[in-house]
């Protein structure tokens, strides 16, 4: 029976397939201040702003590919039963061919309702435009959790968590929560390795591994660990 493993991921492993990074050092994103285009008061101040905002991301997003890192979490799938449970909104790891990702912060490629955030749909192009209206008449917002929301599929992302043989954490410096807090959801002594360049400023478990590379360097290197250990 293969052992489940869980991974974490966050803007470093995309950031090595040309996206940009969710902020720069000055809390600018894009220019633009994160309150203007990353919160329900930033939407109902500027709408137009905040589909733009997004009309940009989504149109690079459409451009770059997956990298070895992606790569890497798709093979593992051969020798352990991995679920993905990504910070990130695009859509690298479905491309990549991971089958299963559980997107924290919502979806690029989506929109949804304004009114009833259950009725979510797919975007197969880059441009949402004032007018664009949902079945029930209201105006269609991306898909991403903002700042002040509630992230929906936390829960369940707990229970993934707590399920996990192995965590795996990439490209993340586990400060943003609630996401950062998963690594205490494992049950007691589960292996943690993370990886990530710059070695994130937690406490020095006995179960957790540092492998401080790049994603492209450092999961090559951490799967020839997981099959030599647990295979």
């Amino acid at each position: 029976m293969k052992k489940k493993l869980v991974v974490l991921t966050g803007a470093g492993i995309s950031a090595e397939s040309g996206l940009r990074t969710f902020r720069d050092s000055n809390g600018l994103w894009e220019g633009h201040d994160v309150m203007e285009v990353a919160t329900p008061e930033g939407w109902r101040a500027n709408p137009e702003l905040v589909m733009e905002f997004y009309n940009q991301r989504r149109k690079q997003a459409m451009e770059v590919s997956p990298n070895r890192g992606h790569i890497v979490l798709k093979e593992l799938e051969e020798h352990f039963d991995v679920s993905i449970i990504t910070q990130n909104v695009d859509n690298l790891h479905e491309q990549a061919g991971s089958s299963h990702v559980l997107h924290l912060h919502g979806q690029l490629m989506q929109c949804r309702s304004s009114v009833d955030e259950s009725l979510i749909y797919d975007m197969d192009h880059w441009e949402l435009k004032l007018g664009n209206l949902c079945e029930k008449g209201s105006q269609l917002r991306p898909n991403i959790v903002w700042f002040g929301e509630a992230v929906p599929m936390m829960d369940q992302a707990v229970g993934i968590t707590r399920a996990a043989d192995i965590l795996l954490v990439v490209g993340t410096s586990l400060v943003v929560y609630p996401a950062a807090g998963l690594v205490n959801d494992t049950r007691p002594n589960t292996p943690v390795f993370l990886v990530d360049p710059n070695k994130p400023g937690i406490g020095e478990e006995p179960n957790f591994q540092f492998i401080t590379e790049k994603a492209t360097v450092g999961l090559p290197i951490l799967k020839e660990i997981l099959l030599s250990k647990y295979v």
